[in-house]
């Protein structure tokens, strides 16, 4: 297998020395083309001067004779042609000999389907409107080239070549480079993916690419990366949470078992009690687990209806003032005027209140207030639980809705599972709903809830 920096670099060579050769072939066609048309047309005034010539001595002798233009012989051998002069009956008057150019002329040289070949090519001679005699011109090739001619073609040639030999290395040393910044990127996202195949999820890409799909790319498999890390993180969590939820309610129960029966603890109604309180809090802790396993399946059923959410939160708050009392915190609601129908399940919207009420009462200390907003912006109903109770950390507030999850402090001073907010979440994800909290450790709590409202 090849890599992509070497598939890349052959395929832009390959097309680089394929354009480069198409492009020296048409261009080394058309000037061949062009310069053999301009020494066509060069050839065939030379024609014309030569039978103006011939015409013009004719007139000032009255007669051919062997002397007659005997001076353009010279001019021909140096042009590599023959002349013939031919009087009005086609008698030769003089000649130049074919094979007296052999030595000299350039044949195969010049393009043409007739190179090598002797050819000729008779021309009228008149004077007063009356033909007086004939010139033949004869040749080696169908286009009459002189050194000159020749050397300047072959520079031609050769300035085309070496033109396309330079781009050539100029392209593929682009092509290398380009490739370099398309491979290099690629390679270290596929090194990098490899690895988090691999479980490393701590691997990180910090090759920066300037091509914008690429940084997307590499920006994208980072992300992934750290999402990986995070729910590696809670998955160990998640085990451990499992484990310690567990594990408590059970060695409390062991313990107290095992004291009864070795005497060391009486078996009492209130030992028995509080046995059964534990066996009911090991109960409910499965029973939320199934719940969250029902909403996560996607199997729970959800019984649309149009509430009343402001009515829905006076009841719900009435249940929670003798709990509030017993801790010495209040109970505010304040709404605004307006009408607040959504269509939900009002047992499951029901518990979201609840469960959202209870951590606000559960997380604050006596004396404290707990208020309940409701309000609307444009079409959107928003419910706010704000507590000024111990707070949640920074660094815990991200994760407050996966489950199991408790922050330390918490853990070590609350009751509870770490189970609600997540069932919570799920709740208003069904009802097309959205939460957001807002924390700062010693301060308090902002729960959002926005509803879309139904017309």
């Amino acid at each position: 297998m090849q890599t992509i920096n070497k598939r890349l670099s052959l395929l832009l060579v390959l097309s680089t020395v394929a354009a480069i050769l198409l492009v020296t072939v048409f261009v080394n066609l058309t000037v061949s083309n062009k310069f053999n048309e301009y020494m066509i047309d060069i050839q065939n005034k030379r024609y014309e001067r030569i039978v103006s010539y011939f015409e013009e001595a004719y007139k000032r002798e009255g007669k051919w004779s062997s002397d007659t233009g005997i001076e353009l012989m010279h001019e021909a051998y140096m042009g590599n042609y023959c002349l013939t002069l031919l009087d009005s009956s086609k008698q030769a008057v003089w000649g130049m000999d074919p094979d007296d150019l052999q030595t000299q002329i350039h044949i195969g040289e010049m393009s043409g389907h007739d190179n090598g070949v002797y050819t000729t090519k008779t021309f009228k001679i008149k004077a007063n409107g009356k033909i007086v005699g004939f010139i033949d011109i004869g040749q080696y090739s169908s286009v009459l080239l002189s050194e000159e001619d020749l050397t300047f073609k072959s520079s031609i040639n050769k300035s085309i070549i070496a033109s396309g030999t330079l781009a050539l290395i100029i392209i593929i040393s682009l092509s290398l480079y380009f490739s370099k910044q398309f491979s290099i990127p690629i390679r270290a996202v596929a090194n990098m993916s490899v690895r988090l195949s691999q479980g490393n999820f701590d691997t990180v890409s910090n090759i920066k690419s300037n091509i914008t799909e690429l940084e997307d790319l590499r920006k994208s498999v980072n992300i992934l990366a750290g999402k990986l890390k995070h729910q590696d993180t809670l998955r160990k969590r998640l085990v451990s949470d499992i484990t310690h939820e567990i594990r408590t309610p059970l060695n409390v129960i062991q313990n107290n078992l095992e004291a009864m029966i070795d005497g060391v603890l009486p078996v009492t109604n209130e030992g028995l009690n509080y046995l059964n309180e534990e066996v009911i809090r090991f109960g409910k802790l499965i029973n939320d687990l199934n719940l969250l396993k029902e909403f996560e399946s996607e199997g729970i059923k959800i019984n649309y209806e149009s509430i009343y959410l402001d009515h829905l939160i006076s009841e719900i708050c009435k249940d929670f003032y003798r709990a509030a009392e017993n801790k010495n915190c209040t109970i505010q609601f304040e709404i605004a005027l307006d009408e607040y129908k959504i269509n939900a399940d009002k047992d499951k919207m029901k518990q979201v209140i609840i469960n959202l009420l209870s951590n606000a009462l559960k997380f604050s200390d006596s004396n404290r207030t707990i208020l309940i907003k409701l309000y609307k912006e444009k079409n959107t109903i928003i419910m706010e639980v704000i507590d000024d109770g111990i707070g949640i950390k920074q660094e815990d507030l991200p994760f407050i809705f996966e489950r199991l999850y408790r922050g330390d402090k918490s853990r070590s001073q609350i009751e509870g599972n770490g189970i609600g907010l997540t069932i919570v979440k799920n709740i208003l994800e069904l009802h097309d709903a959205l939460i957001k909290v807002e924390s700062e450790e010693g301060v308090g709590t902002t729960v959002k809830v926005y509803f879309n409202t139904t017309n």
